[in-house]
């Protein structure tokens, strides 16, 4: 017998709500890799905000390669600049940055990876596998709205058309992907999907010339992550947060206490007040099309007797099912009246 709905909604919120707190607290080394998607309507700066103050508080040091950022957030424990460095200098780099730590535990962040994977592409996968480590969790950003130069073709660092691209190979090669969204875009498609309205677009998507950037981008109050999670046995757990980004925001929506007294501010985006809501205007509507008949003067049933005789009437296209009533030669099926008296012979001769 399934489990109630309510009970399998609480135990899918409890399990996804612990796994997002592992993922950002770093803990128990739950993805070695992570991988952030991002666009220009949501960036993915407040999620590495989040990620460095949740590695502060457990005194996890954390190392900052800075491809595009000029600066550096606080809270950093060692700061890599990768202007100028080749890739065996930027690993060198790093590697002796893990090992200066004064824990063994270290968060590296990786602030573009698009600079790699225009510039390195072939040498992005070794490079990605030679930082990870047991104690080492990596996250790294991907800028989905840039476009991507691979190096010309009778260069040393050619990449070959049969190999997959770098964003391919970098979401083969992670254990985590986060998809970052701007709530307010994906309110706004909710509402239009409910009313069954086509879902509106932004920034780029619009295709408008001079546009880059749409209303209700990288909104101040939180953000949507969109999780896909990669266990050791090969099945994925997906599933849509909201993460508020303001201590008011916060409070206004309240923390959950998950097993073990874990205190987590992240939410299920179902959970989100606004996401219920348009829930319920969307069951209201449904109830209230299922009630609605069409208002008429004239009684637009059937009694029982009508229904019965309705039944009872043979309709032409039965003829056909006879013998010789298919492919056996047109005819003209006629019955004539009784009352009908009005035939005339001479026309019959014509």
């Amino acid at each position: 017998m399934p489990p109630p709905a309510d009970s399998s909604l609480d135990y899918r919120r409890t399990h996804n709500l612990l796994l997002i707190s592992r993922l950002l607290s770093q803990k128990d080394a739950a993805s070695p890799f992570t991988l952030i998607l991002d666009t220009l309507s949501q960036s993915a700066k407040p999620l590495l905000f989040e990620y460095i103050a949740r590695a502060r508080a457990a005194k996890i040091n954390v190392i900052y390669v800075s491809f595009e950022t000029f600066t550096i957030p606080d809270g950093i424990t060692t700061v890599i600049h990768t202007h100028g460095k080749s890739v065996a200098e930027l690993q060198t780099a790093i590697a002796a940055a893990v090992k200066k730590a004064p824990d063994s535990r270290a968060l590296l962040i990786l602030d573009a990876l698009n600079t790699l994977s225009s510039s390195k592409p072939k040498s992005l996968a070794p490079f990605l596998s030679s930082l990870l480590a047991p104690t080492t969790t990596l996250v790294g950003v991907y800028h989905t709205d840039v476009p991507l130069c691979l190096p010309a073709e009778a260069s040393a660092d050619a990449y070959p058309d049969s190999a997959p691209d770098p964003l391919t190979l970098l979401k083969y090669f992670c254990t985590t992907l986060i998809k970052v969204h701007s709530i307010k875009h994906v309110l706004a498609r909710k509402a239009a999907r409910d009313r069954a309205e086509r879902e509106p677009v932004f920034g780029i998507d619009e295709g408008i010339e001079g546009i880059l950037v749409g209303f209700g981008s990288n909104a101040p109050e939180g953000m949507v992550l969109e999780m896909e999670y990669r266990r050791k046995s090969g099945r994925g757990v997906e599933e849509w947060f909201y993460l508020p980004l303001q201590e008011a925001e916060a409070k206004r929506l309240g923390s959950s206490t998950l097993p073990g007294g874990v205190v987590e501010k992240t939410i299920l985006l179902e959970d989100h007040p606004e996401w219920r809501v348009s829930e319920q205007v969307r069951g209201m509507d449904m109830e209230s099309d299922g009630e609605e008949e069409p208002t008429s003067t004239f009684e637009l049933g059937l009694t029982e007797r009508q229904r019965k005789a309705r039944d009872e009437v043979v309709l032409p296209y039965f003829d056909a099912q006879k013998p010789g009533g298919i492919g056996g030669g047109g005819a003209i099926l006629f019955t004539p009246d009784r009352e009908i008296d009005d035939f005339d012979e001479e026309e019959d001769e014509i």
